[in-house]
């Protein structure tokens, strides 16, 4: 099995997106253990990037990368 930073990082955001936009109809994706892993390892690389995770803008434009945010990520 592959390790989080084998994987292309546009492919890790996006997944991290549409997971995140699930977490109103599916609330059980807060407490994965996955969701989890995947949100530590973008915000160490985000934060690698000279992002500041704990400011939400930065955070979603970075996820996004750059382009405007369509559902709000918090």
């Amino acid at each position: 099995m592959k390790q989080l930073d084998q994987y292309e990082l546009r492919d890790l955001k996006r997944i991290y997106r549409t997971l995140h936009g699930q977490l109103q109809q599916d609330f059980e994706l807060m407490d994965s253990e996955l969701l989890h892993d995947l949100q530590t390892y973008l915000q160490a690389q985000a934060t690698a990037d000279g992002v500041d995770v704990s400011l939400h803008a930065q955070w979603a434009a970075w996820l996004n990368d750059g382009k405007p945010v369509d559902c709000p990520l918090e």
